[in-house]
């Protein structure tokens, strides 16, 4: 099993008054050469965004964009049509495909949102751009890995256009869950959403992650009730 330990200190920060980032990756301006990114894993941004402020229309292409409320409500448009508000417990995707331009506001005017962005590495180029979000309650994943992201087409899960599979987990303080990495050619990338929980002998707290590779599976201890997110992506 091979193993990188990164601390939610030694993330990327930044301050734009309106919007407040946390990088776990090389991202605008910051640049660290050692965390450009994991395996096909490009982007995990943090990101805190002021009452009624938002990035404006901007283009994507050839990158599969997943989102993640934490709080609050996300409003989204994009060139396909798409207007959607994206809350907790929903996940959105988009596919950029052959290009894109779309907006993201934070909808509330009084309350701040807060949401995960990750970016991966698309497996087929230029494809047409596509859209969707799904209702993941936290109760369906108590002490278990609950798939949320796979590239097999499913009622149960949003499509992605690569070999890569995003699963969250509510696990109980005490408890032990196991995860399998999907494929021999992929690692894993733990992101602690909440709470603090062990791994393999390390130990994780909020916003800590640790990539994991060269394995078949690994067991999440939680130390305290735990958020947790598993990114299994193609390491090449």
């Amino acid at each position: 099993m091979k193993i990188i330990y990164y601390s939610e200190e030694t993330r990327g920060r930044a301050d734009y008054g309106w919007l407040k980032p946390r990088y776990s990756f090389s991202f605008s301006n910051y640049y660290d050469p050692t965390r450009k990114h994991f395996g096909l894993l490009r982007v995990l941004n943090d990101d805190i965004v002021a009452a009624g402020m938002g990035f404006g229309t901007h283009p994507h292409d050839n990158m599969e964009i997943v989102t993640i409320p934490l709080s609050g409500a996300l409003g989204h448009k994009d060139s396909m049509g798409n207007a959607s508000e994206i809350k907790v417990n929903e996940v959105q995707i988009m596919s950029a495909g052959k290009g894109i331009t779309h907006s993201e506001f934070n909808n509330s005017p009084t309350e701040e949102l807060k949401l995960l962005q990750i970016w991966v590495f698309p497996k087929i180029k230029n494809i047409s751009p596509r859209y969707d979000q799904k209702t993941y309650l936290s109760e369906t994943r108590k002490n278990k890995f609950q798939t949320i992201v796979s590239p097999i087409q499913s009622d149960d899960t949003l499509w992605i256009n690569q070999d890569a599979f995003f699963a969250l987990a509510s696990i109980d303080d005490k408890k032990e869950v196991e995860y399998t990495i999907q494929h021999p050619s992929n690692g894993a990338y733990v992101f602690i959403i909440e709470g603090s929980v062990e791994i393999n002998g390390q130990v994780l707290s909020k916003r800590d992650a640790l990539g994991i590779s060269e394995t078949e599976k690994f067991t999440v201890k939680a130390n305290s009730s735990a958020e947790v997110l598993v990114i299994d992506v193609p390491m090449h």
